[in-house]
């Protein structure tokens, strides 16, 4: 029996493609692509762990592919065309809500925003929140510890998620599934799995920590005149609102303007202006008490001179509104077309010396180039990004010009203590600059346990380290 064979009979027709793979072997950039030798769909976890392990036994590599939504090239084959491609599509039960220990137990291939909803149907709150959450999956984020737009409150996915089921580069099953705060019995093995990428080990299925709902929401967008005011305007938010600061996005006046030249039916509140920020307070009490706090929070911000401007919501749609702006600067960016991407955390303070010394290097190094920053200034996680020239042709600029940039930008983070990759992990796009950024003991263990767990080098190769 051929290996083709071998896996249409542990996974039947619904559960192999091997034609018409294309969308499965492009990453969301469209920078990468692949060819796999086939496509498996598992429908459970032990059919995840039959594949698994006829793999083991036949040599053959596995590329693990949630939402395929990445920005680094992660759930992508590589050219080859003799590693398969296991996505996780069909593995999408909720399997457990237990509404008094706040948790939620879901399958992997769960699409991240019916995992939202399954919590808010028991009226609780699972936070994890970004763009993608349409398309993204619950297994890719924790394969990735994705961030999104609550870290300031909730914390990244590793901080989401008590419980992991994996299966092993073996085919063994791990039953991790806990929703238990406390468990000192040993090694925190699900933090291993947590941010591998899949290159440990696939994640089949999660135990995952939900919140009370909060009573209301508040959102609103503020003008600040410079990083400096908006630094202040973060302290001032914190110092009132405390745990009821949700939310703290950082967006240029570059980022709106390409965000009104592509999507020109997306209201803008506010006059351009060099900063804008967006603020969410959730409230435990009342919409009259969060939009209280809002108002004192501004007026003080405004007395200050930290805010030139500000609008507040006044209803759920205007609210969206204001989120819709935010969320759509990475594809007014892709429409404009490909870009050096930079997804890098910082030290909040050194965020304003940071941008303040980047744009002025970047600037006279690639004279022309927009720079496009955004991001979660809350934690301290900058998507700072370099577009062509107007009229340059966008992918030439990419190929000639992202090595110098990388190398700018890098260099100017780790000077300040920061990382070069906050939250969209490392795949493909990173694994030079982790070679030659990362201290070299972190990386030796981190080879050592990749040695250690999967020896044949199976899980996921030519990702992470």
């Amino acid at each position: 029996m051929s290996f083709i064979e071998a896996l249409r009979d542990r996974l039947g027709g619904q559960g192999l493609l091997t034609s018409d793979l294309a969308a499965f072997e492009t990453d969301w950039r469209g920078r990468y692509v692949g060819k796999a030798l086939a496509v498996v769909r598992p429908a459970s976890t032990e059919e995840v762990a039959a594949v698994v392990k006829l793999c083991a036994e036949q040599g053959v590599a596995i590329v693990p592919q949630g939402g395929n939504t990445g920005l680094v090239g992660g759930a992508t084959p590589d050219d080859s065309g003799r590693q398969i491609l296991l996505s996780t599509s069909r593995l999408q039960r909720i399997r457990a809500v237990d509404a008094a220990n706040l948790t939620l137990t879901v399958e992997a291939g769960c699409i991240l925003q019916n995992v939202q909803q399954a919590a808010a149907n028991a009226g609780l709150l699972f936070p994890l929140s970004l763009a993608a959450e349409g398309s993204c999956t619950i297994g890719g984020n924790l394969a990735s510890n994705a961030g999104g737009t609550q870290v300031l409150r909730y914390g990244n996915a590793r901080e989401l998620c008590l419980g992991l089921e994996v299966v092993t580069p073996n085919g063994e099953i791990w039953q991790g599934l806990s929703g238990l705060r406390k468990d000192n019995s040993g090694y925190a093995l699900r933090d291993l799995f947590i941010g591998s990428e899949g290159t440990l080990g696939i994640i089949t299925a999660a135990t995952l920590r939900l919140f009370p709902a909060p009573a209301a929401q508040t959102t609103a967008l503020a003008a600040c005149v410079s990083l400096d005011s908006a630094l202040g305007l973060l302290a001032l938010a914190r110092t009132r609102a405390g745990a009821a600061l949700t939310a703290f996005e950082l967006m240029n006046a570059a980022s709106l303007a390409l965000v009104r030249k592509q999507f020109p039916a997306l209201p803008q509140p506010l006059p351009a202006c060099p900063w804008t920020v967006l603020l969410e307070l959730s409230d435990a009490e009342s919409e009259e008490h969060a939009g209280q706090l809002f108002e004192g929070l501004l007026e003080t911000a405004l007395e200050r001179g930290l805010v030139s401007d500000a609008a507040v919501a006044q209803s759920q749609t205007q609210a969206r509104a204001m989120w819709a702006l935010r969320e759509h600067i990475p594809l007014a960016q892709s429409q404009e077309g490909l870009n050096i991407k930079h997804d890098i955390s910082l030290p909040i303070s050194a965020i304003p010396d940071f941008v303040s010394d980047c744009d002025a290097a970047l600037a006279s190094a690639l004279p022309g180039c927009r720079l496009v920053t955004f991001g979660h200034m809350g934690d301290g996680n900058l998507h700072y990004n370099v577009q062509a020239p107007v009229g340059a042709d966008a992918a030439e600029f990419l190929a000639v010009h992202e090595r110098t940039a990388n190398a700018l930008v890098f260099d100017r983070v780790a000077a300040r203590g920061g990382s070069f990759s906050a939250e969209h992990g490392i795949g493909q796009l990173k694994r030079e600059e982790l070679a030659a950024r990362k201290d070299p003991v972190a990386l030796a263990l981190m080879r050592s346990i990749k040695q250690a767990l999967d020896p044949l080098g199976l899980m996921n190769p030519g990702k992470l380290c």
